[in-house]
């Protein structure tokens, strides 16, 4: 009965869910848009106290490894390693897009099991971060950066069910021109969704090296300057 911490800070909030055997014993989210260098620490430490107070003890950290937000990124993952390495736990990183595809599960009531699944992202643009699962969370293709038109999926067939999630799918709403769509908002990753996965990771022992694991990006940063400045 493993107690994991899950962190979420790829997007414009953070959020952190302590879960036991699969179920939340405790959750937090900011409320103030990236504000993860802020926020991030309090409610790590209010989750470690439940769990010192009970006399228990963390069994691994779960983190969030993007795409997503650069800085929101960098900085969950460091805060994630840290804890991993000063408690000689395991550290678990997950796709944002995997916890968003998970979110679209719970977020479509009619779910039935042959649904495929394509989260979004908005990477600025006509373009997005996504990939393209099937109802049991396998990849159809890879994660990547997608450039928006009506062509951008062609992995999508007809008679396919699909549900469309994520902040990028309002610039994709009007260029689908499939029957078969399922509009399921813009939910984003949070710390929540990512129970489930964690404990799977952690019944498989799929662990990410505390050492070496980066964010994924799925593209290059690109610095801006912004107008006032030039």
């Amino acid at each position: 009965m493993p107690n994991i911490l899950n962190i979420d800070t790829s997007s414009s909030l953070c959020s952190v869910a302590l879960a036991k055997d699969g179920e939340i014993i405790m959750g937090f989210e900011s409320s103030k848009k990236m504000d993860h260098s802020v926020s991030l620490a309090p409610f790590v430490e209010k989750c470690m106290n439940f769990l010192r107070d009970k006399k228990e003890k963390l069994d691994a950290v779960s983190v969030t490894s993007g795409p997503g937000s650069y800085t929101g990124l960098r900085i969950g993952l460091s805060f994630a390693k840290g804890i991993a390495f000063g408690l000689e736990i395991p550290l678990i990183t997950i796709s944002s897009l995997e916890v968003m595809a998970v979110r679209a599960i719970f977020s479509y009531f009619d779910f039935n099991g042959d649904e495929i699944i394509v989260p979004m992202i908005d990477a600025r643009r006509m373009e997005v971060y996504s990939g393209v699962y099937d109802s049991r969370l396998n990849l159809i293709s890879p994660e990547r950066a997608v450039i928006l038109d009506e062509f951008s999926f062609p992995e999508l067939k007809n008679d396919d069910k699909v549900i469309f999630i994520g902040d990028g799918t309002t610039k994709f709403k009007d260029i689908y021109n499939g029957n078969n769509a399922i509009w399921a908002g813009e939910g984003m990753p949070h710390a929540k969704f990512m129970v489930s996965l964690s404990e799977k990771y952690y019944r498989d022992k799929r662990f990410s090296d505390v050492a070496y694991s980066l964010p994924s990006y799925l593209k290059e940063y690109q610095a801006t300057t912004s107008k006032n400045r030039l």
